[in-house]
């Protein structure tokens, strides 16, 4: 990926339209993951965390609490104190699979996997419209866009891990 300085460099029209519909997405995204908790009894935090469990468990790789804490920004802790949470409603269980009981994994429970599509029937439909009307090629396409810019996000993320507010490092 070439260097580029954000603040030095001339932007086109489209990319910054590009930037300002990312952002878009990221917003209606995140209300619509609002709308989940409310859906559910869950407040935003709790739904944020119920979907990453949700997401991670149906691509075959369920969470951890340390994982889970790490993808939605919280302290070992709080997490921990968040997945009581989910757990008292009903929503994900711990479970110890593996070989080693000491590992912990996360999953959702029947009823909020139940939950969960009763939602994604009533409120899904827009979205999965959107997706099935593009052509194979546009998905590709988006599919490479978007895993550049993810990794770009997550290399901006790793060396803002070491940094102080400000830039000091």
């Amino acid at each position: 990926m070439p260097d580029v300085d954000p603040l030095e460099t001339a932007w086109n029209e489209d990319e910054v339209a590009v930037m300002h519909r990312l952002r878009d997405w990221a917003v209606a995204f995140d209300e619509l993951n609002r709308h989940l908790g409310t859906w559910v009894g869950l407040s935003p935090s709790d739904a944020n965390a119920f979907g990453q469990v949700l997401w991670a468990e149906r691509a075959g790789t369920p969470l951890s609490p340390a994982q889970l804490a790490r993808q939605i920004g919280m302290t070992s802790g709080a997490t921990s104190v968040l997945v009581d949470r989910l757990e008292t409603a009903g929503h994900v269980t711990r479970h110890r699979e593996s070989t080693d009981r000491r590992r912990v994994t996360l999953r959702t429970t029947e009823a909020a996997r139940a939950a969960n599509e009763a939602f994604l029937g009533f409120a899904g439909r827009e979205v999965a419209g959107a997706l099935r009307a593009s052509d194979d090629d546009e998905v590709r396409s988006a599919l490479a866009f978007l895993d550049r810019m993810t990794t770009a996000a997550a290399a901006a993320n790793g060396r803002l891990s070491g940094h102080e507010r400000g830039g000091r490092a």
